[in-house]
């Protein structure tokens, strides 16, 4: 394929080849869109991710040179080669940054859209499984719906380049080098269509079908299944801070969450009644275990009315007074509803006479705006309006087929049966998007009606761009064992680096017990009384804190803390200890949120993030920066029990750590204060989960509180640890209401001038309703002195009244 012409436009630069088009436009300086078609002209397409004020007016250049042709805006230059139109991306300076082949990077194969025709003929079939109703449909008739492409973007990687992203899937990969990833979306699998590199770039391919992507013995590539043309964004950054804040220009900012989003979630399967609800909620009050949120599973509704969204009246006998109930004890509810409906409840049977049904008369068709209006006119009629603070959407994937059998199916065949499922009922080009679209009707339903409480929602599936309805994405109905727990660390910061920030998990896995079902697949028959699990739980529950969502929920077994001992014992005071952490953290916690809103910032971080600079941190998929301070390392392995209660001899009470170069460690637990760049064996006994603070951190500690609204007169701590200059933002509003939207929040910037000994107070910027004029801050400066010495501490209680201040340590 060779360039035959060219033509610089206003706003992007069109290159005729001898088999197709190339348009090649910049968004902003550092982002540029690259389409590519084999038709006559490029298409006119609506996306579905992308903003549609995302493209800024650039100054752009087109140069031709001998071989090829540059198009170049100040921060990135693209060099189209003249004889194969293949790619070559770098930045002002010419370095490269990623490259297609030279023989050309770009392929479109034509393909037939089969669509299925449903009609008076159709058969439907429903049934029910461990994940819910189903109703499946046998069409008789199939259609050629149109002819389409499958694409085929390859690229050139360096041998030192580590590439992250593409979302939550389940086998624990961080480093997608030399592997290869199937992107369609399933229980256990969140699909962003977005990767970035060290190298100082990310992509994000704007197709909503089923996606591959391989570094393997195929290739290096991103295939689609189903598309009109070839249609990416090259993202610069050149660092993943940057390149997530360029992704969220492209596909729309995350709101922030109410505080209350940060604190402890309780949840399992599953409490049943009203009376149920509230004696937790009290029983956690009654033993001074901070606690947010109560989680309500499915079958809120009557019976058999599977997705029907409203109160069974025999158990929720008066919901309105169950919801104040639950606020009078300063907690929150979150309920669970699903897409699918049947069993002609009246949820059920109004979307049937409106024709918003999808082909198997049971699923809501979250495609058409005005199915979206009537679910959420549902969900607010049914539950909202009774005063529900939170949406737990379940099965924002819903059309799995293969959760059944005793034999997990082999990866390519849960690819063909769990893809041909969808595709009989959605458009094939669009199987991945269901749950971005679910999530928008939600989110804009909710908004319409209050302002009052921000829009929470816990969805089991998520997409590019559905950062920007208020989602958390859970990694679905994981497995109690310790290579899943291991796992889920590298799947979390995958789907966090695609620039989608909240992300979390069932604290203690879905599943503890083996059943026949291959999914069933739990280490521990005897729940919360084996020994082996309680150890299992804890370690998970430490991991959890350092989780954007601190939510505990699985079956099986209860969850509550209690369950785990009685006060005194080692489980039950080490899970409350971590819960007080997470507590007593949350100033620090809502500021970082605070950031990702307000500054594109990410909470939960790959270390690429910060430490680019160390190639020893490329894969390393057990540890991870929990905002700009903590260094994060779960223990993954028992140390205690075996299943069943059996004692292990003579196990290692440490674990192995990497302590990342360029700065120096404290370990949180004693400020004993080390070198980075360097491996240790850290302490790791069960009350210790090994965490380490950035020298030169400034973290805020609040008091011990119950819940997050509590106002205590205690002074919030600001803990500086020495070693070198830093900074932190304290960001602060009303914790809920989108009030924050209209400028009604404060911040105050704090930094550490480490060779003067000095903490710099700055001005306090904005205000809110009822912020406090003046408080008392405790200052604790850490100073290790030499590394490996003991560590000392100087203390200063000063009185901030929103003016500058300097406080000076001798």
């Amino acid at each position: 394929m060779q360039v035959v012409q060219y033509k610089r436009h206003e706003d992007h630069l069109l290159i005729e080849c001898t088999n197709g088009m190339i348009k090649i436009t910049p968004y902003t300086n550092s982002i540029i869109r690259i389409r590519y078609t084999v038709e006559k002209e490029i298409g006119i397409k609506e996306s579905l991710i992308v903003e549609t004020n995302a493209q800024e007016p650039v100054l752009f250049s087109v140069n031709e040179t001998d071989n090829g042709i540059k198009f170049s805006t100040s921060d990135v230059q693209i060099e189209i080669n003249k004889q194969t139109c293949a790619l070559t991306y770098t930045d002002s300076s010419g370095k490269v940054l990623t490259k297609e082949p030279d023989r050309g990077g770009k392929t479109l194969v034509p393909v037939e859209v089969i669509k299925s025709v449903f009609d008076e003929n159709t058969e439907i079939q429903n049934s029910k499984n461990v994940d819910g109703a189903r109703a499946k449909a046998i069409p008789e008739k199939h259609i050629v719906d149109r002819t389409a492409y499958h694409t085929k973007l390859e690229f050139e990687w360096s041998d030192d380049e580590a590439i992250y992203g593409l979302g939550s899937h389940e086998e624990g990969i961080l480093n997608l080098r030399g592997t290869h990833q199937y992107l369609y979306q399933q229980n256990m699998k969140a699909v962003v269509p977005v990767f970035v590199s060290t190298k100082g770039y990310g992509i994000l391919v704007d197709s909503y079908s089923l996606m591959t992507f391989h570094d393997d013995i195929h290739g290096s590539y991103i295939w689609t299944d189903i598309d009109s043309e070839m249609d990416f964004y090259f993202i610069h950054g050149p660092n993943f801070d940057q390149i997530v804040k360029g992704y969220r220009h492209l596909t729309g900012k995350a709101p922030l969450l109410p505080k209350w989003a940060f604190g402890y979630v309780q949840s399992k399967e599953r409490y049943k009644s009203q009376e149920e609800l509230i004696s937790t909620i009290k029983e956690y009050r009654k033993r001074q275990i901070p606690l947010d949120t109560i989680v309500l599973d499915w079958m809120s509704w009557t019976g058999e009315l599977w997705g029907q969204k409203s109160f069974d009246p025999e158990r929720f006998p008066n919901p309105t007074k169950m919801m104040d109930d639950i606020h009078e004890l300063n907690a929150k509810l979150m309920v669970s509803i699903w897409p699918i409906m049947n069993n002609d409840g009246p949820n059920h049977v109004e979307m049937k006479q409106k024709g918003y049904l999808l082909g198997n008369q049971a699923t809501y068709d979250a495609f058409r705006e005005e199915a979206r209006d009537l679910y959420w006119k549902q969900a607010n009629a049914g539950l909202f309006s009774h005063g529900i603070d939170a949406w737990w959407c379940d099965c924002t994937e819903p059309f799995e087929a293969d959760w059944g059998g005793e034999v997990k199916p082999e990866p390519e065949e849960r690819l063909r049966i769990n893809t041909q499922e969808s595709k009989k009922y959605l458009d094939p080009g669009f199987i991945n998007a269901y749950s971005l679209l679910h999530s928008k009707g939600i989110y804009e339903g909710q908004r319409k009606t209050t302002e009052t409480k921000r829009v929470v929602n816990l969805t089991r599936s998520a997409f590019a761009g559905q950062q920007k309805y208020g989602t958390i994405s859970w990694s679905g109905d994981i497995a109690a064992n310790w290579e899943t727990m291991r796992n889920q660390i590298a799947d979390g910061l995958n789907f966090c680096v695609t620039g989608n920030p909240y992300w979390t998990l069932d604290i203690g896995a879905f599943f503890v017990s083996k059943k026949a079902q291959w999914f069933w697949n739990g280490d521990y028959q005897d729940g919360c009384e084996d020994l082996g699990y309680r150890e299992l739980y804890v370690r998970w529950l430490q991991y959890g804190t350092f989780l954007p969502m601190f939510r505990s929920h699985g079956t099986d077994t209860p969850r509550e803390v209690w369950r785990f001992g009685e006060p005194g014992t080692v489980f039950y005071d080490t899970i409350v200890k971590f819960i007080k952490l997470r507590y007593r953290l949350l100033p620090y916690i809502y500021s970082i949120a605070g950031w990702v809103t307000h500054q594109d910032y990410t909470m939960m971080r790959t270390l690429a993030f910060d430490f680019m600079h160390d190639p020893k941190t490329y894969n390393i998929k057990d540890q991870y920066m929990f905002g700009p301070a903590f260094l994060v390392n779960p223990v993954t392995d028992p140390m205690y029990y075996k299943n069943g209660s059996i004692k292990i001899e003579d196990a290692s009470k440490k674990r192995h750590i990497y302590l990342p170069s360029g700065t120096d460690w404290y370990d949180f637990w004693t400020d004993q204060r080390m070198f980075g760049g360097q491996h240790i064996e850290a302490p790791a006994e069960l009350e210790t989960m090994p965490l380490y603070v950035r020298a030169g951190s400034i973290v805020p500690f609040g008091p011990n509180i119950q819940y997050s609204s509590e106002e205590l007169t205690e002074p919030v701590e600001l803990k500086v640890y020495k070693g070198q200059d830093g900074s932190f933002m304290l960001y602060e509003d009303e914790g809920d209401n989108y009030n924050y939207e209209k400028g009604e929040f404060s911040t105050i910037l704090i930094r550490w001038e480490d060779d003067k000994n000095r903490l710099v107070i700055e001005k306090r910027r904005g205000s809110y309703r009822g912020m406090k004029s003046s408080r008392e801050l405790l200052i604790t400066l850490v100073n290790g002195g030499e590394v490996r010495s003991v560590p000392t501490y100087s203390k200063q209680k000063v009185v901030y009244n929103g003016e500058p201040m300097s406080i000076n340590f001798n």
